[in-house]
């Protein structure tokens, strides 16, 4: 019998079901989440204008709370808090129950209508803001909330440093209002920034033209809350859900034939499944916004994979190269741990030079200086290496590129340097390195597949058994360490690798 984690959402109901519950239930369940609701305001309004907001009074709203308190809840999501008292009331559920707390605070509708007065905003910066797992405003609510006005990337961030000192925990200003902070030479690019205090990032997507954003707020909120639901970690959830926005203003649709062609009458975004296609990978990026305007436009990586990558052995040592390469192994890696100084540097001359004398794709690992040196084919570099390496060096010098990748917030950050390969690991648990990261398994391995259009190398705790179903999963190249290097007969084990890959691709 299957199961959905639970998400509590706080909303309004919107009668022309644009945003509000009506999103939050619509998102969640394109995300196999289940929606659980406590309505804080019945609103009358349509796609044009906020007619009445009308606040649940405290004994319904109470009633509400108390027959959803039995629920296995993971996450709470709350966006329009229709009075100081809700305010209260949530505050206190979230401490009693100690759930992660997603916050879109609603301080003013599309067409300008206010939401909160002077007292409401200021116990919301008092007294629910402490409580906040993630607080999710745009520039304009960033504003309001802060304090200040925001007219540069450096004062998103000055607000954002604000907002964590009232005691949120981590906050995501979405850019797509820039538009109204007279940001015009931005209008190509939508960015938002994300800060917990110890990790900041900027996320990238080209802007889709389209009226139908109703509902984006709700949509991006209750996106984070389902992924929060499902297990992800935070940072992996705020790029998931910047995909789902991607994805929901793609397929976003008119409610009113009469209005399509004008400023008025606009739909609502429209998310309909967990997002899988790289056309809504956004760029995530430490610069500032020169460098993600850079990055969207930069050209890619050289390519590798003609032929495909195939079997990819990682070795420690240059003399692997010639025993592998003489039983038709085109793509290597070399990994050294143990060498330092001349007898490192000798290590990989010697290992270029075979890798060129056998035609073999070499990739050496971490040491991109000697790389580009001595003229390796390409480099692999793991996301630590990403901090130090001159990647725009590397590709001057016409290097291919492969990137280790684990989870959705690293493959965004790969996906900014357009490399040539993509890494996806671990599929299964490896004992080669200690990982935080729960194994993909074939059923993550095939999600990824499904989601990149770059070469795809599976690698970690792949052995012989799971050798063929891997393959099968379409995955350009499978990494692989101690199986071959610690076989009794590498050449033999190898061999039989390249056959079982070469089969998998004629089925």
């Amino acid at each position: 019998m299957s199961t959905r984690p639970i998400v509590l959402n706080f909303s309004g109901n919107d009668t022309a079901g644009l945003a509000g519950v009506a999103m939050d239930v619509k998102v969640q369940n394109a995300f196999n989440v289940h929606s659980a609701s406590v309505i804080t305001a019945n609103t009358a309004q349509n796609n044009q204008e906020v007619i009445s907001i009308n606040a649940v009074p405290k004994p319904v709203f109470a009633d509400q709370l108390n027959a959803v308190a039995s629920l296995p809840i993971k996450v709470i999501k709350v966006g329009l808090i229709g009075s100081i008292e809700q305010s209260e009331q949530i505050v206190h559920f979230v401490k009693e129950k100690q759930l992660p707390l997603v916050l879109d605070p609603v301080v003013a509708s599309s067409s300008g209508r206010e939401f909160l007065d002077g007292d409401f905003l200021s116990h919301l910066k008092q007294n629910f803001l402490p409580n906040v797992l993630l607080l999710t405003p745009n520039t304009l609510e960033a504003e309001l909330l802060a304090g200040i006005k925001i007219t540069t990337q450096e004062g998103i961030i000055k607000a954002a440093n604000i907002l964590l000192a009232m005691g949120v925990k981590a906050v995501l200003i979405k850019g797509g209002h820039f538009a109204n902070n007279n940001l015009a030479e931005q209008e190509e690019v939508v960015q938002d920034y994300f800060s917990d205090g110890e990790m900041s990032f900027w996320l990238a997507n080209k802007k889709i033209d389209t009226k139908n954003s109703r509902g984006t707020g709700c949509a991006l909120s209750s996106s984070i809350a389902a992924s929060l639901a499902l297990g992800y970690s935070l940072y992996d959830s705020v790029v998931i859900a910047k995909m789902a926005i991607s994805q929901g203003l793609r397929q976003s649709y008119n409610v009113d034939a009469k209005n399509i062609d004008s400023d008025e009458g606009f739909g609502p975004v429209n998310v309909t499944h967990f997002p899988s296609e790289q056309i809504d990978l956004p760029v995530l990026t430490h610069n500032i916004y020169g460098g993600l305007s850079n990055q969207l436009s930069t050209e890619p990586f050289p390519e590798c994979n003609e032929p495909l990558l195939g079997l990819y052995p990682v070795v420690d040592e240059a003399q692997w190269i010639s025993q592998l390469a003489s039983i038709g192994v085109t793509t290597m890696q070399l990994r050294v741990k143990d060498l330092v100084g001349d007898a490192l540097e000798n290590e990989i001359i010697e290992a270029i030079k075979l890798g060129k004398k056998y035609n073999c794709r070499l990739f050496i690992n971490d040491y991109w200086q000697l790389a580009i040196k001595h003229g390796a084919y390409g480099v692999h570099l793991g996301q630590e290496d990403l901090h130090d390496a001159n990647v725009n060096e590397i590709k001057k010098a016409g290097l291919r590129l492969g990137l280790s990748t684990h989870c959705h917030y690293e493959v965004a950050r790969a996906h900014a340097y357009k490399p040539s390969y993509i890494a996806c690991g671990p599929v299964f648990h490896t004992t080669t390195k200690d990982m935080p990261w729960v194994p993909h398994g074939l059923a993550g391995l095939s999600y990824w597949r499904e989601v990149l259009s770059y070469p795809l190398v599976a690698i970690g705790g792949i052995n012989t058994e799971r050798f063929g179903p891997i393959a099968e999963t379409g995955v350009d190249s499978v990494a692989m360490i101690t199986a071959i290097t610690l076989a009794e007969n590498p050449c033999d084990v190898a061999a039989s690798f390249i056959k079982q890959f070469n089969d998998a691709q004629k089925q």
